[in-house]
């Protein structure tokens, strides 16, 4: 008898999600939710990176998943990539097009963690961290009203907030243990919904 191959996790993020902070690759946020749920996981966590690229989407496209999750905005944010004209339509794109190959797959939008130098802050394109959660919500409930049950929001505050700033040593990246934290409260709020624990 061949053995079930096991669930698989498709992550899209920022340097947030690649967590260089961290005191081992192990103590990273995202690899922490995958060994407590026993899923395998790839991450496209990279310094500067998630800025709901069309091809990026078409490259998760290509990968077998049970459950894919995007934890964006900070880098839209810092670069000031996209603004409030278009930001919460790309955000609803990237979504659909991950759809054309996911079409029911569990799927989290989450929104930016606390930074707290960014969270009223206008960027050059004219968003701040607030908007954006805002903005990202708004997206998801669209795509709920229209027939998407399977996709869900997670605002970043539930996974990061004002209260753990000490864990926050350049206020952007947080450090090993805002990473557990982070970790544990994922797998609270969205390993019933992703992984079906």
């Amino acid at each position: 008898m061949t053995e079930r191959p096991r669930r698989a996790w498709l992550h899209d993020g920022s340097s947030i999600s690649q967590c260089g902070e961290a005191d081992l690759p192990t103590h990273t946020w995202p690899g922490r939710v995958a060994r407590m749920h026993g899923v395998d996981l790839t991450s496209w966590g990279f310094g500067g990176q998630c800025h709901l690229d069309p091809l990026v989407a078409r490259v998760m496209d290509a990968q077998r998943t049970d459950a894919i999750s995007i934890k964006v905005g900070i880098n839209i944010y810092g670069q000031a990539s996209l603004g409030p004209r278009t930001f919460r339509s790309n955000a609803i794109a990237f979504v659909r097009l991950l759809r054309e190959a996911h079409p029911t797959v569990p799927l989290a939008v989450i929104s930016p963690i606390f930074s707290p130098v960014r969270e009223a802050t206008l960027n050059r394109a004219g968003l701040t961290l607030q908007m954006m959660r805002t903005d990202l919500a708004s997206a998801v409930e669209a795509l709920r009203t229209h027939g998407d049950q399977q996709v869900h929001y997670l605002d970043g505050l539930d996974l990061f907030g004002s209260a753990d700033r000490e864990c926050l040593p350049d206020f952007l990246h947080p450090d090993t243990e805002g990473y557990r934290r982070i970790a544990e409260r994922f797998s609270a709020r969205l390993g019933g919904i992703l992984f079906g624990d």
